[in-house]
């Protein structure tokens, strides 16, 4: 992949903490305009990389980001696997989404062009009836909406999501893709996002970057989720369940 096609690239990237390897030289590629997906057991450092990307984690190495249409490097949007909150906080969805934006206290109530603003950002993830809703009220799948909704407001050019389905029902993590799909087609940006479930994967990802610490395998999912990838990543068990289905074929890059 020519480096101007790539949102990132990571290149002999490795974190250790506490003596201990978590990373080791993970080189691999997040194509323009893509879903990409990385997966992998638990432990094999998923959210680590996630984590040194958007610089909350020290590494070794290098990541390079792709440069915007304004010619800085892209704009990044994160959405978190899960928020740190009060669930008793008398906080409500609109006054979240616009806390960071607004200088008089939200007791005062919210601006009118903030809270005109926050409400087409919920309407754009299909969720303006949560509005006036209390945050520690709303249910895992809704929290997500909100939290996407909030990454939206920086206008990304690279959403990078932390399992963001984790806890949300099977109905409703279908319809958190498609309604992912859809924003990145409408708006243009590269989505990067972790998942452990290799249906979706299968169905929504154009991208896959399968880790174990280190790079195991890359490419389209038809090509990199095969027996012996899978059996490289998750054990001889999972491996065999693939064969059995007939596999997915394809060529990958394999490390």
């Amino acid at each position: 992949m020519e480096p101007n096609d790539a949102a990132v690239v990571f290149a002999g990237v490795s974190v250790s903490r506490s003596g201990l390897s978590i990373l080791e030289n993970v080189t691999a590629a997040v194509p323009r305009n893509s879903c990409t997906v990385i997966v992998g057991p638990n432990g094999a450092g998923k959210t680590t990389l996630l984590l040194a990307l958007i610089g909350e984690v020290s590494c070794r190495g290098d990541i390079r980001m792709g440069m915007g249409r304004d010619g800085a490097p892209l704009r990044l949007g994160y959405v978190p696997q899960r928020l740190s909150l009060d669930r008793g906080m008398p906080l409500t969805v609109e006054e979240f989404l616009v806390m960071g934006l607004q200088r008089r206290p939200l007791w005062l109530g919210v601006r009118p062009e903030l809270r005109e603003r926050s409400l087409t950002l919920l309407a754009s993830v299909k969720a303006e009836h949560l509005a006036r809703r209390r945050l520690g009220a709303l249910s895992g799948g809704e929290l997500q909406r909100v939290l996407l909704a909030l990454a939206l407001q920086q206008e990304p050019e690279l959403l990078v999501l932390d399992e963001p389905s984790a806890g949300v029902d099977f109905q409703g993590e279908h319809l958190f893709c498609e309604l992912l799909d859809e924003l990145r087609v409408r708006r243009g940006f590269t989505q990067l996002m972790v998942s452990h479930d290799l249906g979706m994967v299968v169905h929504h990802a154009t991208h896959v970057i399968c880790l174990k610490r280190g790079v195991v395998a890359e490419g389209p999912p038809a090509a990199v989720l095969t027996p012996e990838t899978l059996t490289a990543l998750f054990g001889l068990h999972m491996g065999v369940m693939a064969g059995q289905a007939g596999g997915i074929g394809g060529e990958a890059r394999h490390v």
